[in-house]
């Protein structure tokens, strides 16, 4: 087969795959070309989450006839004036997107510069329709419709409508976090979805494009080192979430998803998350342009850093430095009682209550009430027989200590459990155990509760309600950005509703569509099951404390909790003579 040139429509259609991935790819590289005319303000508006409609109109410099005609070719760009590309300031430069973009759908483009008449060009599929006047204001704006309708290989391979939207939403929020000084708003099916107005500060954006609540529980960065500057906002450790979806990452006002830069991230957390919980930050680094290249990936979303090691140590310095200057509110520090609870003190008399052999049986969050004594780091008085330790694995309560480890004195030696850990993997297995008995039993609240989401994670709930249902777990849809929760799982009891639902919906985002919830049965479970299990910091009575010992002995893998962390560890005693010296 001889060697042969390509044609143009051809070439493009190439370039295209590259470029336009998919509707939020298009949009990403119209928002880019309207940010780099130098708009104040940018509309957007989305049909069938941009597979029928993408139009992106702005107020920025304009086009005449002869250079948007030049707009249309491959590799013409204006943002390039000189050949440094290694210098370039601006969000693009490739000078494909147009072109890529008109090879796979319908695109009229319409321009106007101010004093001038205005523009108007159609071209569908590579091919040029029609051209002439155009009335509009100052500005650009771009229509893009049937997006790869002629294209059936590349269409078959879009996601719905509703998954293809929330990646144009992600797209969209990225930039406007970007650029807290241009007004957003964009229309999906003629709803407004997302609104921000200019000339806000850099917090106020990220708050109002991820979560309200995260501008009372997160600390400002502000970090240089070597001409680089790190800014921008990261949650205190407690403020998370269970997925590194809300990571928002910008070099020079890019913005970038960089496993250097996620990896950074995760490393300046470390000591203060669990495995299984991801931070919720918005970093922003500048970067010298000699010092960074941008012209390592077809859409710009990958960076190389001429030194990572310094970029790394920026940010796990810089956040690092953030949350510890946070004290309290970042790193849970001991407190005085809790130092207290290692001091001798003597036994006295407990005022008289309710037996504790009328006790149900079950884990239950036990309330102070005007009797019951202060809380102390040992066991209260029995007023019913200590079963001997020899008789159970992992022996007899004997007290707790700093109100999240119980202690158990065993024949073979000192155990200690971890209250959180142990209960999680209990109430885990009680939940596999009811969704292959047919359901999990359901729980109507007294007052249905309301939680507050964005857009894209109500439609994932919403489109798993039945599902949800089999887990006890009853939501109806309230409003564009709200579910309803009627009823909760009765395994989980009283526990916290919205981190539950939040969670659930930051789970649903990394599931395959085609595969149902109970071919994830253990994800899903392990989610609900860590909002209904007995919390660190809540006292437990000694007979609580035994029947958790007890259900651990009777329930299969009770040795680690639902993320691998060890529930309980044991002291031997030939470990506490080598600890004393007797040995």
């Amino acid at each position: 087969m001889s060697i042969r040139r390509l044609p143009e429509h051809l070439v493009n259609r190439i370039a295209a795959g590259e470029v336009v991935e998919r509707p939020a790819s298009a949009l990403k590289e119209l928002v880019e070309n309207a940010i780099d005319a130098g708009s104040t303000r940018i509309a957007i508006r989305l049909a069938a989450g941009g597979t029928e409609l993408i139009e992106v109109i702005d107020d920025g410099c304009g086009m005449d006839a002869a250079e948007m005609a030049l707009a249309l070719e491959r590799h013409a760009t204006s943002k390039l004036p000189d050949d440094e590309i290694d210098q370039v300031t601006t969000l693009g430069f490739r000078g494909e997107a147009l072109p890529s973009i008109a090879s796979v759908a319908r695109l009229t483009l319409e321009s106007r510069v101010r004093g001038a008449d205005g523009w108007a060009l159609t071209l569908d599929n590579g091919d040029r329709l029609e051209e002439g006047p155009a009335a509009l204001p100052p500005g650009t704006r771009v229509r893009v419709e049937q997006l790869f309708a002629r294209v059936p290989a590349r269409r078959k391979f879009l996601r719905s409508s509703r998954a293809e939207f929330a990646a144009a939403m992600d797209v969209v929020k990225r930039l406007a976090m970007a650029r807290p000084d241009i007004a957003f708003s964009m229309e999906h099916e003629g709803r407004r979805v997302l609104s921000v107005q200019g000339g806000e500060t850099r917090p106020q954006r990220v708050a109002g494009l991820t979560d309200r609540e995260l501008a009372n529980n997160s600390v400002a960065i502000d970090f240089e080192r070597e001409g680089l500057v790190l800014g921008g906002v990261a949650a205190i450790p407690t403020f998370n979430r269970g997925v590194a979806d809300h990571q928002y990452l910008f070099v020079n006002g890019r913005p970038v998803k960089d496993r250097l830069l996620a990896g950074a991230v995760r490393g300046a957390y470390a000591e203060m998350l669990a495995r299984d919980r991801h931070p919720v930050v918005a970093l922003f680094l500048d970067v010298p342009a000699d010092q960074v290249d941008v012209n390592v990936h077809p859409a710009k979303t990958e960076v190389r850093f001429r030194d990572p090691a310094l970029a790394r140590g920026l940010i796990v310095s810089g956040l690092r430095r953030a949350l510890d200057e946070a004290g309290h509110r970042s790193v849970q520090r001991p407190s005085e009682a809790a130092l207290g609870m290692w001091t001798a003190e003597p036994v006295q008399p407990t005022p008289a209550y309710e037996p504790l052999a009328r006790y149900s049986g079950a884990v239950h969050e036990r309330r102070p009430t005007f009797f019951s004594p202060p809380p102390q780091a040992r066991a209260e008085p029995a007023e019913a027989p200590v079963p001997a330790s020899t008789d159970f694995p992992l022996g007899v309560a004997r007290g707790q200590v700093a109100k999240t480890y119980i202690v158990a004195e065993a024949a073979d030696g000192l155990v200690l459990v971890d209250q959180h850990a142990a209960h999680e993997r209990l109430v885990l297995e009680r939940m596999r155990r009811a969704v292959q008995g047919g359901g999990v039993a359901s729980q109507a609240l007294l007052l249905p509760e309301v939680v507050e989401l964005d857009e894209p994670a109500c439609d994932r709930l919403e489109s798993r309600t039945a599902e949800l249902a089999e887990f006890g777990l009853e939501l109806e849809r309230f409003g564009p950005r709200a579910m309803l929760v009627r009823a909760t799982p009765a395994l989980l009891g009283q526990g916290d509703v919205h981190g539950l639902v939040t969670d659930l919906a930051d789970e649903l985002a990394g599931f395959d569509e085609a595969l149902s919830l109970k071919e994830r049965l253990d994800h899903v479970a392990a989610t609900m099951a860590c909002h209904g299990s007995v919390r660190a910091g809540r006292i437990l009575g000694v007979a609580e404390m035994n029947v958790l010992l007890r259900e651990m002995e009777a329930t299969p893998h009770s040795g680690q909790c639902n993320h691998g962390r060890p529930t309980w560890v044991k002291l031997a005693h030939g470990d506490i003579e080598k600890l004393f010296g007797r040995k």
